[in-house]
């Protein structure tokens, strides 16, 4: 059929109008299109190139390269050193659990170890290296690289890995390092990122976790250029970290191995301070354990051992144990009385053996009394009714006041795990903690270093420091950082009468050095070097009214953890005092008996700074102190022979 003129002529005009519509929608897709190409290629063009650059570039973080630790002499005692490992990539070793089993028919690895690096491969990206063996030896790394053809995605490398030269010596010391666990990121409210590279080591306990912040460094960097799996192509560039700093601690290396030899198998702590800067040149506790195990995760066997060890070696007794320091407290006491003006060194109190107050019997260690005792016979003979009738008339506030001046009942600030802070109480203290008043009998109990009086063996160490010299002694543990000097800790004048002062250090003398003195057994004879001492044994049970009446059971009687704790404080030389010491034996028994032969030896070695010559000590001690040095000599060369390389 024809169309009219008129049909073609508005089938024309719809066709223009389409045309029009359509050429209008292509026209604004352009403008919109050409609107954003100018957005992002020249607007914000600088923005979308470095974001672009981002997602080809990435920032990897170089591991810093961890301060080490000295002892005062330049000693390493925490190193590091090279360690080859074995890392493997999954996504390049195609059947893991083929290559693994390859691999450990060539090296021997620890099956724990093996077992934590597959947990780790799982959880793990595919391209990240695990680390399968770590401080593998030269020879495995070498039987690796013939076999490599046989072991897609092992590669052996080579990395620093802390070290412990002198290992069971410092381990309560120095601590020791391991790799970063959750727990640890908990416990960091900003954690710095290096902290969450693979395997990275922090400090865990001792000075390595308490200066950790110093001894780790700073990260370095690396720009790498990785493909779209995040998978490294190429370095681009790097920067280093900062080295952690050195650290230089107060310990002699020597004589800190010498006190853990003679230490010996007790459950047992030591402490030598030098009576100038307050310097801590030995710190030791005993049993130990050695840390270089823990520095890339002990066994499950090894821990159990050392847990369920019931001397505690992993305990550090020195600044985490506190006992009542039985008679080593009696100095207290008697300063107390002397500032107080209540008592001269020459008054006199009757000991009958015992001392009733409020009707409780109070018993002195003599079951027949010493009759009348003055200051220098109450230490001399280590009289208890003499401190009895001392605190009714002195009082806890003052006996506690002095010794807080001397010490006792602070955290002294040095960078070592759970440093206690010990309990010099008063009449507040056990309203607050126990809900109760004070008793007359808590005040006896008190004066003899019993009760609820409870001190470290550091604390000990720095009372007897403070009545040599007369000084706010602090300890310092940390000499040097990074070379520069820390503060002195030889501390200012304590206030203390120095007559009173003058008459304490006498009966100390007295202890060690008269006849009747309970330490008079272990003196030492070298002219210019005797000490001044003091013994102390301290009870961990009641001793009933029915056993006294039967005799009291002696300690060698009593299980273990029955047995008192032997205690000894002293200073020396007695003329020119140059350092303190005490020592706590864990259920020794007594003090004259388990702590003070062991202080003399210690106290020997540090002032002759080496093995004293037999003639410092009496004659009858001689034939057994000569196999006890040799049999201590040959515990130690172990312990030295690394250490004779310094940084």
């Amino acid at each position: 059929m024809k169309r009219s003129p008129r049909d073609t002529q508005l089938s024309s005009r719809k066709i223009t109008r389409r045309g029009l519509l359509l050429g209008g929608l292509q026209g604004a897709f352009v403008g919109a299109l050409a609107f954003r190409m100018r957005y992002l290629q020249v607007d914000h063009a600088d923005e979308f190139r470095m974001l672009a650059e981002e997602n080809r570039i990435n920032i990897r973080l170089i591991p810093p390269s961890r301060g080490e630790i000295f002892d005062r002499n330049g000693f390493a005692i925490a190193k590091n050193e090279p360690a080859y490992r074995i890392t493997i990539v999954r996504e390049d070793a195609a059947d893991v659990e083929r290559t693994v089993a390859r691999l450990t028919n060539l090296v021997k690895i620890d099956p724990e170890e093996l077992e934590r690096a597959m947990t780790e491969m799982r959880r793990s990206p595919s391209f990240l290296p695990v680390t399968l063996a770590d401080r593998v030896a030269w020879e495995d790394v070498s039987r690796i690289a013939v076999n490599a053809p046989a072991l897609p995605g092992i590669t052996p490398e080579v990395g620093l890995s802390r070290h412990y030269p002198l290992g069971p010596a410092f381990a309560h010391v120095v601590g020791y390092v391991g790799p970063v666990s959750d727990y640890d990121l908990s416990r960091i409210e900003d954690p710095d990122p290096v902290l969450r590279i693979p395997r990275f080591q922090i400090g865990k306990v001792g000075t390595e976790a308490k200066l950790e912040s110093r001894l780790r460094g700073e990260a370095g960097a690396r720009r790498v250029e990785v493909n779209a799996l995040g998978r490294v192509m190429r370095e681009l560039d790097r920067k280093e970290g900062k080295a952690g700093a050195d650290l230089q601690l107060t310990t002699d290396y020597e004589l800190q191995s010498y006190v853990q030899a003679r230490l010996g198998g007790e459950s047992a702590a030591a402490v030598v301070i030098d009576l100038v800067d307050g310097d801590l040149l030995a710190i030791a506790s005993a049993p130990t354990f050695d840390p270089n195990l823990f520095v890339r995760g002990i066994s499950v066997t090894d821990y159990r051992a050392l847990t369920e060890n019931k001397y505690r070696p992993l305990a550090s007794k020195t600044v985490q144990g506190i006992y009542p320091p039985g008679s080593t407290f009696k100095m207290v006491a008697a300063l107390a009385g002397l500032e107080a003006g209540i008592i001269t060194a020459e008054d006199t109190f009757y000991c009958p053996g015992h001392l009733e107050v409020s009707g409780r019997r109070f018993h002195c260690w003599k079951r027949v009394g010493h009759g009348h005792v003055n200051l220098e016979k109450s230490l001399q003979q280590s009289c208890d009714v003499y401190y009895y009738e001392l605190a009714l008339e002195v009082g806890i506030e003052r006996i506690t006041e002095m010794a807080q001046r001397l010490g006792l009942g602070q955290k002294h600030d040095i960078p070592m795990s759970a440093v206690a802070e010990g309990l010099t109480p008063t009449k507040d203290w056990k309203r607050r903690a126990r809900g109760e008043e004070w008793v007359i009998g808590d005040s006896v109990n008190s004066a003899i270093g019993q009760g609820y009086v409870l001190a470290s063996p550091l604390q000990l160490a720095v009372m007897s420091a403070r009545i040599a010299t007369g000084r706010a002694i602090t300890p310092r543990l940390v000499k040097k950082i990074d070379g520069i000097e820390q503060p002195s800790g030889g501390g200012t004048s304590l206030g203390l009468n120095e007559a009173h002062l003058r008459q304490v250090r006498a009966a100390m003398f007295s202890v060690s050095n008269s006849r009747r003195g309970t330490a008079y057994s272990n003196r030492i004879i070298a002219e210019g070097y005797e000490m001044a001492g003091k013994t102390g044994t301290s009870q961990v049970r009641n001793i009933t009214a029915a056993e006294r009446r039967a005799g009291v059971t002696s300690n060698a009687d009593l299980p273990w953890e029955r047995r008192d704790h032997a205690l000894f404080v002293d200073f020396a030389p007695y003329d020119n005092p140059r350092i303190a010491v005490s020592v706590v034996v864990e259920h020794g028994g007594g003090g004259s008996t388990a702590a003070a032969p062991i202080a003399r030896d210690i106290t020997l070695q540090a002032l002759y700074q080496g093995d004293p010559p037999l003639d410092a000590y009496p004659s009858k001690d001689r034939g057994r102190i000569k196999t006890q040095q040799e049999r201590l000599r040959a515990l130690r060369p172990t312990l030295q022979a690394e250490a004779k390389s310094r940084a």
